[in-house]
């Protein structure tokens, strides 16, 4: 017979969410400065709201479920706004990178960026997160069915946009598994 590990504080497992929390944040915004941002908050409303969570349920879970949900007001709260109208952060972008990782890892953002925002919350909570259906289904508040299906949409989408087959050799382990691709 093991010995369990100790349970930890609800408080002290918020911290071992922290880098999955950013990966996925910075996976839905597509900005690592507002993925920050998007963290901290999420964080801070885990934090006031800690009195609310059950012990002994999935903390990863709840906390990606905030996240989502400050996710989802952000996007409201920009759509009002306007912005870069003179054209003065478009004058600012920097030159492309000369390394091929860097175009394909470009290539590979903006084909994820351009899917629907459900398809790419539910590859990326199954790909990247590697959340069980179930877990991402509860997560977006959907049936096991919608999200499985929204991932094989997703999937296929990339696969399209990005004109790979997915049991070409070469494909990075993440990006082969958040295509469906499997192991090499």
């Amino acid at each position: 017979m093991t010995d369990a590990p100790p349970a930890r504080a609800p408080r002290d497992e918020l911290l071992v969410h922290i880098p999955s929390l950013r990966a996925f944040a910075v996976s839905l915004s597509g900005q690592i400065d507002r993925a920050d941002d998007l963290v901290q908050e999420t964080l801070v409303k885990a934090w006031r709201n800690l009195g609310s969570y059950t012990e002994g349920t999935n903390m990863r879970a709840w906390l990606f479920t905030i996240l989502r949900n400050v996710y989802i007001s952000d996007i409201r709260r920009r759509k009002r706004e306007v912005q870069d109208t003179d054209g003065m952060f478009a004058e600012r972008v920097s030159v492309p990178p000369q390394q091929n990782g860097h175009m394909d890892l470009a290539d590979f953002q903006k084909a994820l960026a351009s899917l629907p925002d459900e398809q790419r919350e539910a590859l990326i909570l199954i790909g990247a997160a590697e959340f069980s259906y179930e877990e991402a289904a509860e997560i977006a508040n959907c049936a096991v069915g919608t999200v499985k299906s929204r991932v094989n949409r997703a999937r296929n989408a990339l696969t399209r946009k990005l004109n790979l087959d997915v049991n070409e050799i070469g494909l990075e382990p993440a990006l082969r598994a958040a295509l469906g691709a499997g192991p090499t």
